[in-house]
């Protein structure tokens, strides 16, 4: 019962630890060759969103995090589009979609350096300050993601 314990807080502490961890080193190259840093958006909230054409979950959340990016100026939002395979599908994607949110064609380094990615979409919420602050698997709405922020 001891040993089970211990592990609880020590599993406990390193969960603590790696929500006030900033993720300075987070760095990615979006469609247009601009390098982003979650530094560079420092005082706004950072939704990192990962998607794929593929997904029919991940299209049909698209156009509300793109009235979140055009609405909300103290809210940036990234995708990340996990297509390993055809970086042309997913630039015709965004401009058919008319996504005007900066989009990182997506690698397992990229993935690598938030968390593993075990399902699409997923999205990654990061304060103001650049810690993170929370991850959501599934479908996020506009909505969903605005009363997050305002319980904080």
């Amino acid at each position: 019962m001891f040993i089970l314990r211990q592990r609880f807080y020590l599993v406990l502490g390193l969960m603590l630890l790696l929500l006030v961890i900033e993720v300075k080193a987070f760095q990615f190259h979006d469609t247009d060759g601009k390098i982003h840093t979650l530094a560079d958006y420092k005082g706004r909230w950072v939704i990192i969103n990962f998607w794929a054409t593929w997904c029919p979950p991940c299209l049909e959340e698209i156009p509300e995090l793109i009235a979140l990016y055009e609405d909300r100026k103290d809210i940036m939002v990234i995708g990340v589009a996990m297509e390993f395979s055809d970086p042309e599908v997913v630039m015709a994607f965004v401009e058919k979609m008319s996504i005007s949110y900066p989009t990182v064609l997506g690698t397992r380094r990229i993935a690598s350096q938030l968390d593993e990615i075990s399902m699409l979409p997923s999205t990654y919420f990061f304060d103001p300050d650049g810690k993170p602050a929370a991850r959501k698997l599934g479908i996020v709405t506009r909505e969903s993601i605005e009363s997050f922020i305002n319980a904080r």
